[in-house]
């Protein structure tokens, strides 16, 4: 009665084959490979070469503006410049750019992928159905996962934490544009069509800026994914603070690796408190200064 208890091993997947197949297409596809990471290493050092090119006191400015005309606060937007400040006095301003070099490269690469992707699927219930398993297999695998075929196929750095990064990243920002779009009010887009307007005049002039505050909302929760890889991409390679934090656990340094978290956080925080002002509608436009909102949300 064994056999009613034991798997049949006859069953078992062989993943000898997937390995087999993922190498030889590495091996013979290497060119094309290497422009691809070529492309993605170039683009990740132009960001960073931009953001080295901003003397320090000019980027404390641009957040202090940043988190202000995102939360309408003067007090808020002084308080996460000083928070940024401390990754300096931490020490870790050099690795703290080469980290947000990195998640803003693979942010823009999961925005220019992810958002036309979402009004397409909004647009098409089949798109959307054929999709769906896709992006809830993305969203659901182990981030670890993504590791092994971004080493395998373009080796250790920036290129492979870039790639696994976006698979990670983009699946919000392509579920929450097809939300919103698909929100608009049906009555709107009616009127719109009623006058004369295109389906891609009412699409770019009516449904995106109706669906505005949910696509913000999807790049918001994108970027805060890119941030949940820092530390996991740098375990192929990726300097930055996550490298950082990595070092430090190999070492069982804590002080090192609380202060290295902590600039983590503090970078989250206020890339967090940005978007999410954006994806509010907190603004200069605000009737009331805070998006309609008397208060934070409790949970902020």
């Amino acid at each position: 009665m064994d056999w009613l208890f034991t798997f049949p091993e006859f069953f078992k997947l062989n993943t000898t084959a997937i390995d087999t197949t993922v190498r030889s297409f590495a091996v013979n596809a290497e060119t094309f490979l290497d422009l691809i990471k070529g492309g993605l290493n170039s683009f990740v050092s132009l960001v960073l070469l931009c953001l080295r090119h901003v003397p320090w006191p000019l980027f404390l400015l641009l957040v202090a503006l940043l988190v202000w005309r995102a939360r309408r606060s003067l007090r808020s937007g002084v308080l996460y410049a000083a928070l940024v400040a401390a990754i300096g006095f931490a020490g870790l301003w050099q690795m703290m750019l080469v980290t947000l070099s990195v998640v803003l490269a693979s942010v823009m690469i999961a925005l220019v992928i992810g958002i036309p992707i979402g009004i397409l699927i909004s647009g098409s219930d089949l798109a959307n159905k054929m999709l769906r398993p896709v992006l809830d297999t993305m969203q659901t695998m182990p981030v670890f996962v993504y590791l092994i075929p971004a080493l395998l196929l373009f080796g250790t750095g920036n290129a492979s934490g870039v790639i696994a990064t976006v698979i990670y990243a983009v699946v919000p920002v392509i579920r929450l544009t097809s939300l919103g779009i698909r929100q608009v009010d049906k009555e709107v887009v009616e009127a719109a069509r009623a006058f004369g307007s295109t389906r891609w005049q009412t699409l770019f002039k009516v449904q995106i800026p109706q669906a505005k505050p949910t696509i913000m909302a999807g790049v918001n929760q994108t970027l805060m994914m890119a941030m949940a890889m820092v530390v996991t991409t740098s375990m192929i390679g990726v300097r930055g603070l996550g490298m950082e934090v990595l070092n430090a656990v190999n070492r069982i340094e804590i002080g090192r690796g609380l202060v290295a978290g902590s600039c983590v956080v503090v970078l989250a925080i206020v890339l967090d408190r940005v978007t999410q002002g954006m994806s509010s509608g907190k603004g200069a436009d605000s009737p009331n200064g805070d998006g309609g909102q008397a208060h934070d949300s409790p949970s902020k």
